[in-house]
């Protein structure tokens, strides 16, 4: 398996399959009900990004990891600094100071998701690596999803998706949240996505692409 770092990106290239992933695996479920919750609005802006850039005709249910991410690349040892930010230079560093301030602030540790998504199916949590209800239908990968990333073969999912805590501008009309794909071939990638407030709600406006991961040939 190979990590190639991504360049930006447009929101249409944001694509994959419905499931939220954590980088971090708490030891005992007992360690993940302990967790502070994470704040109740955050929330609209999960929805938003699954609602774009997600979800599809044949979308029946996503499946939810409880923790969220706190590393943007799966090699980092830790969670993103200041240095990290000034080195990639994301969005071609229009992202506000008190913004990029906010993500390292909410991302030094993991906090937990509830039960509060409201994306028009249904969800599903994974606390520990295993899926808290028995059985599930995971959604298809769309076939928007770039085909030099990720294959575009219509097929049940096979991986996971992970949401970082959402970081705010002081005056809450700017939005960033990392998302991660990471599934169990070895294959994946990890997106930023950057929104605004409109009055009708949020409006994604930029996604940009930070790695991929592709299986050797």
């Amino acid at each position: 398996m190979r990590f190639v770092f991504g360049l930006a990106a447009g929101p249409a290239a944001l694509a994959s399959i419905l499931v939220l992933h954590s980088s971090i695996v708490p030891s005992a479920e007992s360690s993940e009900q302990n967790l502070e919750p994470v704040p109740v609005e955050e929330y609209p802006i999960y929805n938003r990004v699954v609602q774009d850039k997600f979800l599809t005709s044949q979308t029946t249910l996503v499946v939810i990891d409880r923790l969220t991410v706190t590393r943007l690349h799966p090699e980092n040892k830790k969670p993103p600094g200041l240095g990290f930010f000034r080195e990639h230079d994301y969005f071609y560093g229009s992202l506000r100071p008190d913004l990029v301030t906010d993500v390292i602030l909410k991302d030094s540790r993991p906090f937990r998701l509830e039960a509060r998504f409201n994306f028009g199916v249904n969800d599903r949590f994974v606390s520990g690596g295993e899926l808290e209800e028995p059985e599930v239908f995971l959604a298809p990968i769309p076939a928007r999803f770039p085909r030099t990333d990720m294959t575009q073969v219509p097929r049940p999912v096979i991986g996971k998706l992970g949401f970082s805590r959402v970081a705010f501008t002081p005056r809450a009309d700017q939005a960033l949240v990392y998302v991660v794909d990471d599934r169990p071939d070895g294959t994946g990638a990890g997106f930023l996505v950057w929104l605004r407030r409109l009055d009708q709600g949020w409006n994604v406006l930029d996604t940009e692409v930070i790695w991929v991961a592709r299986r050797d040939e």
